[in-house]
């Protein structure tokens, strides 16, 4: 994990522990002696990407820092049911306590990567890159996109911040394509690119009028953006986006687009199936 996801990770897990935690885990430590030591593995329930075990240890350390973590496996690793993810060891109640929160992280995360991963496979051997978008979970946005990139793919902007990305309601609100992006362009470094969203074969000449650099196809029948390709002709980098699917992601590649971005990646990906089972006591 790089040194800017490291650096907020220790105040989110504090914040998820905090909330599962309470004042106290009552249920372990009215059965568990203080004393006892365990060794627990987390084990895929399913096939997956796996992503997000530097999480899952760094919460247990938080609980207490002697506690071991090894992972078995390397972040992005495609995994079989069955397999032994990472091994887990220390005093028994840090492990029953920081169980549940580490699990979130590993599963949600895990289940991102799979879902990037099938995206990308599905369009091996064409140009088109598979992206994120802005719908992620509030407060995970640096965690779900690093999954995206265990899987496979790769970000789009991270926020608002960092790249322009002129919407519908921006060239509503600036009364049209040309003047959204003459407005963009008086504002932004010289060095940002400019994207449009269109809608329509006649927004996207606007678009390319209007110099936009990159021309985002929103919603597009293929066929609109298989023309919509042509008529840019290289004029400018374009990207497909909305209802982008695993049984339509390669026929939307087949158009010629550079990028495919999906929200579902991040705002509708299943969690992948992972438990954590204790393999020892003493």
């Amino acid at each position: 994990m790089d040194g800017a996801l490291v650096a907020g990770l220790d105040r989110l897990i504090d914040m998820a522990l905090r909330e599962d935690l309470g004042p106290g885990d009552i249920t372990t430590e009215s059965i568990v002696p203080e004393t006892l030591w365990a060794r627990a593995e987390f084990i895929a329930k399913e096939e997956g990407v796996v992503a997000g075990l530097p999480v899952a240890g760094r919460v247990f350390r938080r609980l207490d820092p002697e506690t071991e973590f090894r992972a078995e496996v390397a972040e992005g690793s495609a995994v079989k049911a069955g397999a032994v993810l990472a091994v887990v060891a220390g005093r028994a109640r840090t492990i029953l306590t920081g169980e549940r929160v580490a699990l979130n992280f590993v599963r949600h995360l895990s289940g991102i990567a799979t879902r990037t991963r099938r995206l990308v496979a599905a369009v091996e051997g064409l140009r088109a890159v598979v992206l994120d978008t802005r719908k992620i979970t509030p407060g995970l946005r640096a965690l779900e996109k690093y999954a995206v990139r265990a899987g496979g793919g790769r970000n789009h902007r991270f926020g608002l911040f960092d790249g322009i990305l002129i919407k519908d309601n921006h060239i509503r609100a600036a009364g049209g394509i040309r003047e959204a992006v003459a407005r963009a362009r008086a504002r932004a470094p010289h060095t940002l690119k400019v994207e449009v969203e269109v809608q329509s074969l006649d927004e996207v000449e606007e678009a390319l009028a209007a110099g936009a650099d990159i021309i985002m196809l929103d919603n597009m029948p293929v066929a609109a953006m298989r023309e919509a390709v042509r008529c840019i002709g290289g004029r400018a980098l374009v990207e497909a986006s909305g209802g982008i699917t695993e049984e339509n992601v390669r026929e939307v590649a087949a158009t010629g687009v550079d990028f495919i971005s999906a929200g579902a990646l991040t705002h509708s990906a299943r969690a992948l199936d992972i438990s954590l089972e204790i393999v020892e006591v003493r």
